[in-house]
């Protein structure tokens, strides 16, 4: 790898902002051809280092060089023009917009002064052929689901003809199908493109990366060549430390049923499910993207109502027909969508924390400082949450510090039942093993935990039981200890 051209090298790159010092001195190269892992704890620095290349920010010291020539981006659409296109963690697509528009959005080839929406579409369909997906090009992005909503923004970033590719978690809302397709695509891409790829997924960057740059607290921990390290020297160099397990041992703490569910039905969502709940144990729920599995844990929390079956807890028939009477039960509801339904981001920690449970802190219709203050410290201190202060603006946390925000709002409220959507997309070893340990101690208090991911190790490791469900209806029930992947995978594509 050293033998081949050097396209792009950042050297002591230096980024404050008030009260974190993001980036100190950080280096990172990248080689012609090559898929370039950056790893990091969530906070470490990797989102930061790559808004600057990217033209989000601009570096408070340092220097960038493009091909040998330094070059200074003083907004996204400078690096662009450069050759540089990032695909975000979090997805920037416009919903109301055709798949077509969006991919060229701003670019549109025109007409006249009119666009030329059959070139666009035409346009549209040789970058979606490339990637190999089966994606109409007039649907509006809101149709599509998350899965699909990934691959065009992945478009989009081919179609503006880089020379360098950031993909940041590019496949945290993809299926397995959808994930091979991309790897097949990076290594057709690795002929023309050089790629900085970040992953909290191990397996991913053992499988289709060249060289490792590891940062932590802002600073370089090290470089190494994929084939010449391990998952556990990587782990290690991200954290400081050794994580001996990675999955802690789930105490089985169960008691009576608090929650069950009778053939409920909410048209186009779920279909004739029924399911016990217990207190003190984790209830897995594995599927599909699209199988209804979200679908069903925001029916129980009182999103979509069911139009037909039976709710009870704690064997009374209860009527959930919204989020707020859910929470007055003892029920809530970890959101996979952190920002656009867990968190307010332009509101602090504090008050994203108190949000959910206003009425204890609440006197005489004001808000008691002092006393959300407290609750708010007690969740920052006790779910390890990174941040400055309590009056930290959310948005500027980290994905892994965000999460466990949502958490605390969840944990607040003091429920009875939990259900976490996807609780560790997108955030690192070490954050993960915290909300492990976390299930682990309300499992230990007597809360009944629905755990949904699309991780199957989580689902085994973590889950007492275990459903699946595949096109919107429950297919199959399993004992965790049981349980095996391919016994779950093919429950989930439709097999007995």
């Amino acid at each position: 790898m050293e033998n081949k051209e050097i396209v792009l090298e950042m050297k002591n790159i230096i980024k404050t902002f008030p009260g974190v010092n993001a980036l100190n001195k950080v280096n990172l190269k990248l080689y012609k051809g090559e898929v370039h892992a950056l790893l990091g704890e969530n906070g470490a620095g990797k989102s930061t280092l790559m808004k600057i290349l990217s033209g989000i920010y601009k570096k408070d010291g340092g220097s960038i060089y493009l091909n040998g020539e330094e070059v200074e981006f003083n907004n996204p659409k400078e690096a662009q023009n450069a050759g540089i296109a990032i695909i975000h963690q979090e997805l920037e697509l416009i919903p109301e917009l055709t798949v077509a528009e969006n991919i060229f959005l701003g670019r549109e080839p025109k007409k006249g002064i009119f666009i030329d929406f059959k070139k666009l579409i035409q346009k549209a369909e040789e970058i979606i052929n490339k990637l190999g997906v089966n994606i109409d090009p007039r649907s509006k992005v809101k149709d599509l689901n998350i899965g699909n909503q990934q691959m065009v923004e992945i478009a989009k970033a081919l179609s503006q003809n880089a020379n360098i590719l950031v993909m940041d978690e590019p496949t945290s809302s993809l299926t397995q199908k959808e994930i091979d397709i991309l790897f097949s695509l990076i290594e057709r891409l690795k002929d023309s493109i050089s790629i900085i790829y970040i992953s909290h997924r191990m397996e991913e960057i053992f499988r289709i990366c060249d060289r490792v740059t590891v940062l932590r607290d802002g600073k370089n921990v090290g470089e190494v060549k994929v084939k010449g390290t391990s998952h556990e020297e990587l782990i290690s160099m991200m954290v400081g430390r050794k994580i001996e397990n990675r999955f802690p041992k789930i105490k089985n703490n169960k008691s009576k049923k608090i929650l069950e569910i009778k053939n409920i039905t909410v048209p186009g969502k779920i279909y004739d499910v029924s399911l016990d709940v217990y207190k003190g144990e984790v209830l897995g729920i594995a599927g599909l993207m699209g199988s209804g599995r979200t679908e069903l844990a925001k029916c129980i929390f009182g999103v979509y109502p069911p139009q037909k079956g039976e709710i009870y807890f704690k064997g009374k028939r209860v009527n959930i027909n919204s989020p707020k009477k859910a929470i007055k039960l003892g029920i809530n509801y970890l959101s996979e969508d952190r920002k656009g339904e867990g968190l307010i981001l332009n509101m602090s920690v504090q008050k994203n924390i108190t949000l959910s449970e206003l009425k204890q802190i609440l006197k005489f219709g004001f808000i008691m400082d002092k006393k959300e203050k407290r609750m708010a410290m007690k969740y920052i201190d006790d779910l390890k949450i990174k941040t400055p202060h309590a009056q930290q603006i959310v948005e500027n946390l980290s994905g892994g510090n965000q999460q466990k925000v949502v958490i605390s709002k969840v944990l607040s409220t003091k429920p009875e039942v939990v259900i976490l959507d996807e609780p560790t997309r997108g955030i690192d070893v070490g954050a993960k093993k915290e909300i492990y340990d976390l299930i682990n101690l309300l499992i230990e208090k007597g809360v009944a935990i629905i755990l949904i991911s699309s991780e199957l190790p989580e689902i085994l490791n973590l889950s007492h039981r275990i459903v699946v469900m595949h096109e919107h209806r429950l297919v199959g029930s399993l004992m965790a200890e049981n349980a095996n992947q391919e016994e779950i995978m093919k429950l989930a594509m439709g097999g007995k």
